[in-house]
């Protein structure tokens, strides 16, 4: 028998920092804990990640892969606000500099990574990179038509407070809405897609989305959508109330076990291939390094978000 559908709260809407202007979800009184699905997933695939950076707020040096994600993200996002007809590929391309010149002016730092590399690899060359984002966006053009899309909301932040008091909470890509109220949660990957195994790692990000949605409208996304614009695949998955009640449950549990690793201090490494992405090597016990002491318990949030739950991942 299906289960009850949960009452219905409004979606917050915030801006980008996280400042929650008027939210009448939650307003941080009683609550005992914050999580994203950027943050859960750092916790399976590695404690020792979440702490480095949740608790320790260890700072990580940008990459091209990573910047040319939120570029990409960001011309998509933009696309939208011209008229159907001029969503063209010419179009994302006139857009692209003039996106990547905004987004070095609001951080001058980005510029660091063009600037020197280090005794074996040179640094990236922009040109050729830019050429990539091109290529990129090309990619989506193949996978859908923008010209007969209008999304309901596009880069959207969306929370909701669990029964336990566990505030869920991340930003969205796109959502649409259909004429008859279904929706279609989508999001935008620049990496290639997963193989078998990491798939359900990435759907996992998608449950944790649509059960925030459940949670706040009582509908369950009829269509959740991956795309993937490094190999130009599509990944769809339909969604009911079992998974999401699965998720709900599952992120609970990581919630539980991050609470007994802060409780016990034991946050150990997890060796995998994703270690070859990490920026901690140095401190990393599997690596031969030593993690520094644990700060002080801090005054913020530790499930704040931060810049990795505001910029889309890659892969």
């Amino acid at each position: 028998m299906s289960s009850p559908s949960p009452p219905v709260a409004p979606l917050a809407v915030v801006s980008p920092t996280g400042a929650v202007p008027g939210s009448t979800v939650v307003d941080g009184v009683g609550v005992r804990g914050a999580l994203s699905p950027s943050r859960a997933g750092d916790f399976m695939s590695c404690p020792l990640l979440y702490r480095f950076r949740t608790i320790d707020r260890l700072p990580e040096p940008s990459s091209p892969d990573a910047m040319r994600g939120t570029l990409v993200h960001k011309v998509l996002e933009d696309l939208f606000d011209h008229p159907a007809a001029d969503r063209t590929p010419r179009q994302a391309h006139a857009m692209l500099v003039p996106t990547w010149e905004a987004l070095l002016a609001s951080e001058p730092a980005i510029a660091e990574m063009f600037a020197g590399g280090d005794d074996d690899l040179p640094p990236p060359d922009v040109d050729t990179w830019l050429t990539s984002c091109r290529e990129v966006l090309d990619r989506y053009f193949e996978l859908e038509d923008p010209r007969r899309l209008e999304p309901a909301e596009r880069e959207l932040y969306v929370e909701t407070l669990l029964e336990s008091r566990l505030l869920l909470r991340g930003f969205v890509d796109r959502l649409d809405v259909a004429p008859d109220g279904s929706i279609r949660v989508v999001d935008y990957k620049t990496g290639r897609s997963p193989g078998e195994h990491y798939e359900a790692k990435a759907l996992f990000q998608m449950k944790f989305y649509a059960l925030v949605i459940w949670r706040t409208r009582g509908v369950v996304p009829a269509m959740l959508q991956l795309v993937y614009l490094g190999n130009g695949e599509i990944v769809r998955y339909v969604p009911d109330e079992a998974d999401l009640l699965a998720t709900e449950r599952k992120v609970e549990a990581i919630w539980e076990a991050i609470r007994r690793a802060e409780e016990t201090g034991d946050w150990r490494p997890s060796p995998s291939r994703l270690c070859d992405w990490c920026a901690h090597h140095a401190l990393c016990p599997a690596k031969g390094g030593t993690p520094p002491p644990l700060p002080a318990p801090a005054v913020t949030d530790p499930g704040a978000l931060t810049v990795e739950d505001v910029d889309p991942a890659t892969v």
